[in-house]
């Protein structure tokens, strides 16, 4: 080896001992006279001195090194004077009092700091991908990923489970997207398919008798990029027989939490998973993909807004729509302009506009502030009285409400559920909150080719009370199918 020690590696255990390190210059300070290095390798960072009266060689190396150097350096572990210490490293307390260095390869000035954590534009990231991937961040995201793939082998492995690589090369089988194909060269106008998750393959395992399987799977799927899902990922895959939904579920619950807890300690987990059937969660988050971090939950307004004398509203509930909002607390002074972009943000997802009602904060009862309110005058006392007694709001608060088709009001108001936590500060970022979503409709209708379709995939299985319904209203058949929910992405 180059080197004795791993930089991170060092503590006042080793203060008096010679080690020789080797590494990259991460920063670089020339104090006319002192010259001081943060040396960094894999495993942190640790100060060295460059003193001309201790070691002239050293420091004449010294003078020609610069950010992202490769270099040794041999010295000997010292404490820090008393008042230099630096807290947020691990090595703060010590320092190497460099005797030799030696420049292993010089580097040419980087295209972007390595040092700092700044916005880097993402095709300069991808050009020089082995400087991004010195970024702190970005190497404690990869070591972070290697840690939970490890975790994840081993808890399984205790439970029983055995670990199995499935081809890549495949059949193409029904699946949700578009194969990526691989030309044969053997047999001439034929292809193999990329498997977009191994679906059938797991289920050969499960008749062939392995009972509990599992891979760390790499899938790939020619569809357009997400924001979470690019054409190849990686995907825990794992199937049991002899169970049922509640065995899979207390599996997976356990695995979640005993991982954020094992791996990042200073997180919360909301357990057990709260869980919410599809209908549930759709009327009151709007979406199946529900953020539970913070409160802001939809009401519906349907009823008493159909009692009102405002023509939008009676339309809407005319036309089968619905009419729900959420209470934004202490939002009631909100600008024009700021209440106007809200509303931009409603129509971007296609509500036709954002109705506010905000609540006089210094009145003796709830009063609606009439001057920023166009539907106020429509409302009468005992109408505004059970609306806000359903949002449990009070004076200062702001009713945010969208009218429109269900679909419609679900995701637009959802965005602007999204935004005000934002705005609000209420997003608990050391916060791991799963939801399970289970009881999803088993069909969706599909309105370009006038036929019902797997509302996920076609090997979910329906409830069996809810079989007798497939012939007559499909509509309403529940799957036994779950999803897992994680600060508002879907996970599993």
């Amino acid at each position: 080896m180059l080197k004795t020690h791993s930089c991170g590696n060092l503590t006042a255990e080793h203060i008096g001992e010679v080690v020789t390190l080797a590494g990259w210059v991460h920063r670089r300070r020339d104090h006319g006279g002192l010259i001081f290095i943060d040396l960094r390798d894999r495993d942190g960072f640790v100060q060295v001195v460059f003193n001309p009266e201790i070691s002239p060689a050293g420091h004449e190396i010294a003078n020609k090194m610069r950010h992202e150097y490769v270099v040794r350096i041999t010295g000997e572990i010292s404490r820090r004077p008393p008042g230099t210490e630096n807290p947020k490293l691990p090595t703060g307390e010590i320092e190497v009092i460099a005797s030799r260095a030696e420049i292993l390869n010089p580097s040419k000035n980087p295209p972007f700091y390595i040092n700092e954590e700044t916005e880097v534009e993402e095709g300069l990231r991808l050009q020089y991908r082995y400087l991004d991937l010195r970024r702190q961040r970005i190497k404690e995201n990869i070591i972070l990923r290697h840690r939970v793939l490890k975790f994840i082998r081993d808890f399984l492995d205790t439970k029983g489970f055995i670990e199995i690589e499935t081809p890549i090369l495949i059949k193409s089988t029904p699946e949700g997207a578009r194969d990526f194909l691989v030309p044969s060269r053997l047999h001439s106008g034929k292809f193999y398919a990329l498997p977009q998750s191994p679906q059938q393959l797991k289920q050969l395992l499960m008749v062939a008798g392995f009972e509990k399987y599992f891979q760390i799977a790499r899938c790939f799927r020619d569809e357009d990029l997400r924001a979470d899902r690019q054409p190849e990922f990686t995907q825990l895959d794992l199937e049991m027989s002899f169970v049922e939904e509640e065995d899979i579920l207390h599996l997976l619950e356990e695995l979640f939490t005993s991982l954020v807890e094992a791996i990042k300690p200073s997180m919360r987990v909301i357990k057990p998973f709260p869980r919410f059937s599809y209908t549930e969660v759709m009327e009151r988050y709007g979406t199946d993909k529900p953020d539970i971090r913070f409160g802001l939950e939809f009401k519906d307004l349907t009823d008493v807004a159909a009692q009102s004398d405002f023509t939008v509203f009676r339309t809407v509930v005319q036309e089968g729509g619905k009419i729900k909002g959420i209470c934004a607390p202490g939002c009631a002074t909100y600008s024009r302009h700021q209440l106007d972009e809200l509303t931009e943000l409603a129509k971007a997802y296609g509500a036709k506009g954002l109705i506010t009602l905000p609540l006089k904060k210094d009145s003796a009862s709830i009063v609606v502030d009439t001057a920023k309110s166009v539907m106020a005058k429509f409302l009468t006392s005992e109408q505004i009285k059970e609306i806000t007694t359903r949002f449990g709001a009070k004076g200062g608060d702001l009713l945010l409400i969208v009218a429109g088709k269900a679909d419609v009001v679900n995701k637009a108001l959802g965005q602007i559920r999204q935004e005000m936590a934002q705005r609000l500060g209420l997003i608990d970022p050391n916060l791991f909150a799963c939801v399970f979503i289970i009881d999803y409709p088993l069909f969706e209708w599909n309105e370009e080719e006038k036929h019902w379709e797997p509302m996920h995939h076609p090997f979910t299985a329906p409830k069996e009370e809810d079989i007798p319904l497939l012939d007559t209203t499909p509509e309403k058949v529940r799957s036994r199918h779950y999803d897992i929910v994680c600060n508002g992405y879907e996970i599993s």
